[in-house]
Order: C-alpha cells, then sequence, then structure tokens
C-alpha cells in the first residue's frame, strides 16, 4: 500500500506535538486540513490512528505508524548523505535513556562516535523502567532500559548492571538512624526520588523493610546532579549509583546505610534491527562502552520476530 506523505506527516506532527492544532502549525495548514488529511488515512487504513484527548496520543496502530514513519526518515536522510557525499551533513537520532546513565557514561562513551559521523541526539530522560514506552510509542529509535525483551522487529543487547547504594550524610544518619536502618526509622526518614515513576527505592524499601511507598516521607527531585547534593547535605537518604559516587564513599563523606545490599539494576539497549549505517556505528558504540562501564552479568542477546 503506498501511504500519502501528506496524510502521514499529519499524523506524526499531532502525535509529536500532542494537538491538531501543534501539528497545524507545524505543517503551515489549518487544524481542520490536518483533521480531514488524519481522518482520510484512517478511513484507508481501517483503523484509527489518533485517540482524540489532551494531548492527543497514538492508538497502537498509530504507534506501529509512527515508528515506520521515523524509521524511513532516517534511512532516507541518512541515504541523501551518502549520495551527495556530504559528510557533514547532520542526521538527529531520538534515544531515551534514564538519568543515571546520562550522567555517568552516556556521553563521555559517544562523544567520539558522535563527532565523527555527525549524529544529533535527541534525548530524552525517563526512568529505566519508563523508557521503553518511548520506543515503543515510536517517539524514539533506541533506548536504554531495564526491558530485556525486545519489542517485534527490534533487537535487545544486554549491557550490564548499575550498582546502587543506600546512602546518607553522617548528620542524617545521626539524627534519623541512629540504630541503624530499622523499618521504624525508615518510615519516619525522608526519601530523595527522582520522581513518582522511581521504583527503585520503593522496591527496596519494601523488599527489605516490608514498606509500601506511601509509608514513608518523600522529596521529588528530577535532576541527578541536585538530587546527590541534596543526599550529601543531609536533607534526605537515597539510592545513588556507585559508578558516580562510589569515591565519596571510600572518602567517608556518605555512609551505605546497607552495605550487604547493593541493589543490581540490569540495563539493556534496544533499537531497530534495521539501521541506518550511522545509527549502526552509534549502537554498537553504545553496547561496547556500556559494557565496558557496567558491572558485567552474563551477557544477553534478544531478537523479536519481524
Amino acid at each position: 500500500m503506498e501511504l500519502d506523505p501528506r496524510q502521514t506527516a499529519a499524523v506524526r506532527a499531532v502525535i509529536e506535538t500532542g494537538s491538531f492544532e501543534q501539528a497545524a502549525v507545524r505543517l503551515n495548514l489549518t487544524a481542520s486540513a490536518v483533521s480531514q488529511r488524519v481522518r482520510g488515512l484512517e478511513i484507508r487504513l481501517g483503523n484509527p490512528l489518533i485517540v482524540r484527548t489532551r494531548p492527543c496520543r497514538a492508538t497502537p496502530v498509530g504507534q506501529r505508524l509512527l515508528q515506520y514513519l521515523r524509521r524511513t526518515a532516517l534511512l532516507e536522510d541518512d541515504f541523501a548523505s551518502d549520495l551527495a557525499h556530504a559528510s557533514e551533513a547532520l542526521l538527529s537520532i531520538a534515544v531515551a535513556v534514564n538519568a543515571d546513565t546520562l550522567s555517568t557514561w552516556f556521553f563521555p562513551a559517544l562523544a567520539d562516535v558522535l563527532l565523527q559521523e555527525n549524529v544529533l541526539l535527541d534525548l530524552s530522560v525517563e526512568d529505566q523502567d519508563h523508557t521503553h514506552a518511548r520506543l515503543a510509542s515510536g517517539l524514539a529509535i533506541g533506548c536504554i532500559t531495564t526491558e530485556s525483551t525486545p519489542l517485534r522487529g527490534c533487537s535487545a543487547e544486554h549491557l550490564g548492571a548499575m550498582r546502587y547504594r543506600l546512602v546518607a550524610s553522617n548528620g542524617f544518619i545521626a539524627r534519623w538512624f541512629p540504630e541503624g536502618l530499622t523499618r521504624d526509622a525508615a518510615r519516619r526518614a525522608p526519601v530523595m526520588l527522582s520522581s513518582r515513576k522511581d521504583a527503585l527505592q520503593a522496591r527496596f524499601l519494601e523488599t527489605h523493610m516490608g514498606l509500601p511507598p506511601e509509608a514513608y516521607p518523600s522529596h521529588y527531585v528530577p535532576a541527578a546532579v541536585p538530587r546527590y547534593l541534596a543526599i550529601q547535605r543531609g536533607l534526605a537518604y537515597g539510592m545513588v549509583p556507585e559508578l558516580e559516587f562510589g569515591a565519596d564513599l571510600a572518602q567517608g563523606l556518605l555512609q551505605d546505610l546497607a552495605p550487604a545490599l547493593p541493589t543490581d539494576v540490569e540495563l539493556y539497549w534496544h533499537t531497530w534491527k534495521v539501521q541506518s549505517p550511522r545509527l549502526e556505528k552509534l549502537s554498537a558504540q553504545i553496547v561496547a562502552r556500556g559494557r565496558a562501564a557496567l558491572a558485567q552479568g552474563p551477557a544477553v542477546t534478544g531478537l523479536a520476530p519481524a
């Protein structure tokens, strides 16, 4: 089936901007014209593509269409650059990562390939349990996630485990945990979380302390470095990646509240099986450098059926 590029552009714009009005601005059309093009494609395909809510979102069929459109656009851009011998042409790639990956090994590891291949990154930052949804919705072409099973048409490469420690400042421990990490103390002591999606701390406290998420006070600070600084200054305790802050533990700036219970979070790189040449190089670098940076468990590679 040959798709009308005007109709597919309208669908993509609505999904990416979240509204027919914003899509109209992007495409220099009226909202009515955008709606007619979306509706025309829905009739032709025999399936709704957009859920008309605020913001608008893609239906499952719309998500698959968006994945196809983004994949096609990426391959076309890379091919056009090769044909034109445009070694300086920039290629934009949308990737979803978790904040701790971004603040530790991601950019130091990828700087060389980004420069050599003239890649522009369009990064979205989510909790590692939620980045996979960006790939599934078509809003990213690759993601670092805790999900090990690849989507249809995608591959998953095991990177390794990011180790977390439950830490607090000396002053915080003296105030809230004078008898150590106990259930009663954990019910009262404020915890530092990145967002309400952050399940890392919640799983630890529920598993080892028997405390459900609503049983203790929490701060919510989305940025990794300010979150760590707040812990360092005694506002709360929380999980921090050993890769980033292990030296502070060794120097006694922080204390590990549960030294026998580190939390290892297994991470995977997911992307499409059919990739442009530059995305292939970027993927290979992410896998190689991720495995070098993270604690290694058994290597796992998963492939979903095409």
